[in-house]
């Protein structure tokens, strides 16, 4: 695809996350290293005060150009670090949440998703928040993910159905269930749910990573993938004919095997894309592998969004150690896929 093309269409949009966490810190950092790392046009969703601020604090050089259009903004991208004001976030003191900032967080992504349905934006990197923080200002979903899902819905009005996939260099894996505790996952798998996650699994391998026959290996759910059935029979009874269905429509996948040793370097080279049962056996992996670098992507959704696999890191918020490297990748990652498609639709 050519430069001339690339510089052609709508930059990426980056939500500020919790005022109060290392998002702001991360969005600062990432402007200045936007030549060395070969990152697009940005524009970041939030308050510029509280930029403007953490910038002042941090030491950092860097311009904060506040702007009410994400088509100048993106064209002074060169020049400083362009901000399209959403609500104000109100006196925020790094490592100090409060209501009015989490407010102003849960605005950004609103504002956020508004611009990528209006394709003033060509994606979304969601910053950091803190969920414990915005259920007490009334967020009534179980996370980023599920929100988003919502908004889209809002917005098409047609429901969403979203996946969460943990990307990185080494492995790319997705989670049938998410935040919900683990004495509840086995009861939630279901044979249609798992089939989702697979199907969206591979679309997302052909359209966003241009792996046109993506080899997927499922998960089992139980130690040693249920060893027959001694030890749980969801394998038998849930996992393993949802992979045969899958296999049924054409799909390329392998499955249920055993979660303690289809993550090492010779059993992820048998595989594009790995599919776990629940959060943690899909997280602990990648975050052993890529803890600095690993991305959050969404799937399922009608826009791509990426995010850091990290959180608000309230202690670091404005002490400068925060490491920007899951930002950049998120932000690189969320450029990449949103050039395939835009191949794709030419």
């Amino acid at each position: 695809m050519s430069t001339a093309y690339q510089k052609s269409l709508p930059p990426i949009a980056v939500t500020m996350g919790d005022p109060a966490g290392i998002g702001p810190d991360l969005a600062l950092a990432c402007w200045l290293r936007r030549v060395d790392a070969l990152l697009p046009p940005f524009i970041v969703i939030g308050d510029p005060d509280v930029l403007a601020a953490r910038a002042s604090r941090l030491g950092l050089k860097v311009p904060i150009i506040t702007t009410g259009s994400v088509r100048d903004g993106a064209q002074k991208f060169a020049d400083g670090l362009p901000v399209l004001p959403a609500t104000s976030a109100g006196d925020t003191d790094p490592g100090q949440p409060t209501a009015e900032g989490c407010a102003a967080a849960i605005a950004a992504i609103e504002a956020a998703v508004a611009l990528v349905d209006r394709s003033e934006v060509r994606a979304i990197v969601t910053n950091p928040v803190n969920k414990d923080q915005l259920y007490r200002v009334g967020f009534a979903h179980p996370g980023h993910t599920e929100f988003l899902a919502a908004l889209a819905q809002q917005l098409s009005g047609r429901p969403a159905e979203p996946e969460m996939m943990l990307a990185c260099d080494e492995l790319k894996v997705v989670p049938v269930t998410r935040h919900i505790a683990l004495s509840d996952v086995p009861a939630k798998l279901t044979k249609g749910l798992i089939i989702r996650s697979i199907r969206v699994t591979a679309e997302a391998m052909q359209s966003l990573f241009e792996i046109q026959s993506p080899r997927l290996a499922v998960s089992g759910l139980n130690p040693h993938a249920g060893e027959g059935g001694s030890m749980g029979r969801e394998e038998i009874e849930v996992i393993a004919p949802a992979i045969e269905s899958a296999r049924a429509d054409g799909l390329h996948v392998l499955g249920p095997l055993s979660a303690d040793t289809m993550f090492h370097a010779a059993a992820r080279e048998q595989y594009d894309a790995a599919i776990a049962m629940y959060h943690d056996q899909a997280l602990i992996p990648i975050k052993t592998l890529a803890f600095d670098r690993a991305v959050n992507m969404t799937l399922g959704l009608p826009f791509i969004r990426t995010s850091p696999d990290h959180g608000t890191a309230y202690a670091l918020a404005g002490s400068g150690d925060a490491r920007p490297d899951s930002l950049l990748e998120a932000i690189k990652l969320a450029h990449a896929a949103s050039l395939r498609l835009a191949t794709l639709k030419v």
